[in-house]
């Protein structure tokens, strides 16, 4: 960043490339420029690397090579996942015909998706499905028990992010798969946020298909994946020459891919080592400031089962201060956020009072971040609220 009083603490929106990232992509540029579909001695260097590059997000997902596909990100990684297996088969009730009469196919979402997901699920609602958002509670958790009470007959879909990029709470997956497993029901997972910040193992979750994209973890931005389970059958949303196991049409991103890769095996080796770090950081913030505040500082989310690098902090004081202050840090709130919605949609499904959302910050850690800048940060904060250090 150009300023060096600017302490950036906004991760979970997107991260810088890794240096050993750039250089992994750089000769792909020009030199490598090829196309792996070409008929040329180059051309199958190419292709070895995006094997390669598939290899390694393999390992940083649990899964195998073959179930992973390239994307241009998260966004279409999820539309794939949801339109690929109902969309374009055609969404209507007409199409399914082992509903009940009259009964349309049912999706089932929760509170807290990324508009990425609930985009393509408002699609098939438009299409004659019915779409039912299940809530979470005060910490941003949705229960297990709760979300299977919706489940009906008619349900063919449900969704349930990892983590929550606002909150940082971690979802159990695992036990909702299990459920719907039970009753037929595709299940998808939009893990953008938690990759390389948790340990992800696609297979364990017992998920259908999950989203990942690169920016999040240090890979350059318009790259992602979709784990798709094996022997599930997925159809194009992207007509024309095929690519990517049928699923993707348009020429390969080679350097993106490959930065994707080198990515991968990063967070793959460090995940549990960064995730210490990283919470050490995060631990360090909210102790610090809440000295500061003396007790006023509120925090949000589930403080046990949570992404190490977020906090979601509500603060007292002006919250135009507050929001002053944010900027300054380069934090996310609903204010400086582009579009709003999804922190403001994430604070109001917890609870959140109008209020209460216009002094909350999301703070969101990473790599680069040291103990100085958290330290700045918190006499910033203390300094917004009115309760300067001491």
């Amino acid at each position: 960043m150009s300023s060096a009083s600017v302490i950036y603490l906004d991760f979970n929106r997107t991260t810088p490339t890794a240096p050993s990232v750039i250089e992994a992509m750089q000769p792909f540029w020009a030199t490598h420029f090829l196309l792996p579909t070409q008929m040329h001695t180059e051309a199958s260097a190419v292709g070895e690397a995006i094997e390669r590059a598939r290899e390694s997000t393999a390992m940083l997902l649990g899964c195998e090579p073959f179930e992973v596909v390239f994307t241009s990100g998260g966004t279409e990684a999820n539309n794939l996942a949801i339109l690929g297996m109902f969309g374009a088969r055609g969404a209507g009730r007409e199409n399914h015909h082992d509903l009940e009469r009259g009964e349309s196919p049912h999706a089932l979402v929760s509170a807290l998706e990324h508009e990425a997901v609930l985009s393509p699920v408002r699609q098939l609602e438009a299409a004659g499905w019915d779409m039912e958002v299940v809530k979470c509670d005060a910490r941003g958790r949705v229960d297990v028990d709760e979300f299977a009470d919706h489940i009906r007959p008619s349900t063919r879909l449900a969704c349930l992010q990892l983590a929550n990029s606002v909150v940082g709470t971690v979802q159990n997956v695992r036990q909702l798969s299990d459920r719907c497993h039970n009753w037929g029901i595709h299940v998808h997972c939009d893990a953008t946020v938690a990759a390389g910040r948790v340990p992800i193992n696609a297979n364990q979750l017992r998920v259908d298909t999950l989203a990942i994209t690169g920016h999040k973890f240090y890979a350059p931005k318009g790259v992602g994946a979709l784990f798709v389970r094996r022997g599930l059958t997925l159809q194009p949303i992207l007509h024309g020459e095929s690519r990517e196991m049928g699923l993707r049409s348009g020429a390969d991103n080679v350097p993106g891919i490959v930065g994707l890769g080198q990515a991968a095996t990063l967070a793959t080796r460090c995940v549990d080592e960064a995730a210490t770090t990283l919470s050490g950081l995060r631990q360090r913030l909210v102790d610090g400031l809440d000295e500061m505040l003396g007790g006023q500082l509120v925090v949000l989310g589930d403080t046990e089962d949570c992404l190490p690098n977020t906090v979601c902090l509500e603060l007292p004081g002006d919250a135009s201060r507050i929001q002053r202050a944010a900027r300054q840090l380069v934090v996310a709130t609903a204010e400086s956020s582009s579009p709003p919605d999804e922190i403001t949609r994430t604070l109001r499904a917890i609870g959140r009072t109008e209020p209460q959302i216009g002094r909350t910050m999301r703070i969101s850690i990473g790599w680069t971040t040291t103990h100085d800048q958290i330290d700045r940060a918190i006499s910033l904060l203390a300094e917004a609220t009115e309760c300067p250090a001491q």
